[in-house]
């Protein structure tokens, strides 16, 4: 028994793992690319080569070690990318640079395929087939210019992807941003489109209004749910007290008696409320007909005369 919990504990922790990874791998997305090198960015040893970079659109850190690189789609798993190298960790919303030199023996980050001649990029997962995205190599770019996608990330992706959102850049930006060079950021639109503020603040304030609204509905359900769930718990419990006639005894029938006679022919009010009759029960511990005292008789006394 023991046994058979330690393995489906052992198998629960393997998909939990396998699934974070594969939830944190579909973020990756290839970015940018340069087929003909000429006279642009160096490798580590001083070598023009084409090269190609990734992008994490995810919030997290993600390890793309164990992934496959290709130029060939009936081979995914042509350069697969090395584990245990910690430079394979790409941080949130930032890049990684890949030379396609086809010198793969240079490092983690050298493949062993060129761009030059390739009709396609293709990055795959570490199963060797799912297709985490690819890009259709164009045919007109000219050496020294890159192809990539106009805002970082965005875009169409995947093994149907039909290269929306890609363009030619006009400058090359290898793991940097590719819209911040010669375009205008999202905060300088929004300034444009709205000068000042008024969008902005309307939306701030409508989400305030909104939370506290939802807010108020839910205390207010909340309220009356406690008050329906106190209510019958009061129900019940006077349910289970009700008293029979039976219970009551005779003094208490005789003292209810004469107040209502009291009331109804000598006009004596028992009460300053109406209708109200007030019956308290009063103990004395002592009375004058039990005590001692009384039961004592006097002593005699000898009075002696003074006369003889």
């Amino acid at each position: 028994m023991k046994q058979s919990v330690k393995y489906v504990l052992t198998g629960l922790l393997l998909f939990l793992q396998v699934s974070l990874f594969g939830q944190n791998v579909v973020d990756l997305r290839l970015n940018e690319l340069l087929i003909t090198n000429t006279e642009d960015y160096q490798d580590d040893f001083g070598v023009h080569s084409g090269w190609f970079e990734i992008f994490n659109t995810g919030y997290g850190t993600v390890n793309i070690g164990g992934c496959y690189l290709s130029n060939d789609p009936d081979n995914l798993k042509k350069y697969p990318i090395p584990r245990g190298d910690v430079l394979t960790q790409i941080k949130p919303r930032q890049h990684i640079l890949f030379w396609a030199d086809n010198k793969p023996f240079r490092g983690s980050f050298h493949v062993n395929f060129l761009l030059e001649g390739s009709k396609v990029l293709i990055l795959t997962s570490a199963d060797g087939k799912t297709i985490l995205d690819m890009v259709t190599l164009p045919d007109s770019l000219e050496p020294n210019q890159s192809y990539g996608r106009i805002v970082d990330g965005e875009g169409s992706y995947g093994p149907g992807s039909d290269n929306t959102g890609w363009d030619i850049l006009p400058r090359t930006s290898p793991s940097t941003n590719n819209y911040t060079l010669d375009g205008e950021s999202r905060a300088e639109m929004m300034k444009e489109t709205d000068p000042y503020g008024w969008i902005m603040a309307i939306m701030a304030m409508s989400v305030v209004f909104l939370a506290l609204l939802i807010l108020t509905f839910v205390f207010k359900g909340t309220g009356k749910i406690a008050i329906r769930l106190t209510q019958k718990k009061a129900d019940a419990y006077h349910k289970t007290q009700k008293v029979s006639l039976a219970d009551i005894s005779g003094e208490t029938f005789a003292a209810i008696a004469m107040a209502l006679h009291l009331y109804a022919n000598e006009t004596e009010v028992h009460d300053i409320e109406t209708t109200i009759l007030t019956i308290e029960q009063v103990r004395k511990n002592y009375s004058p007909w039990s005590s001692k005292y009384q039961s004592m008789r006097r002593m005699p006394e000898l009075r002696k005369s003074s006369n003889r």
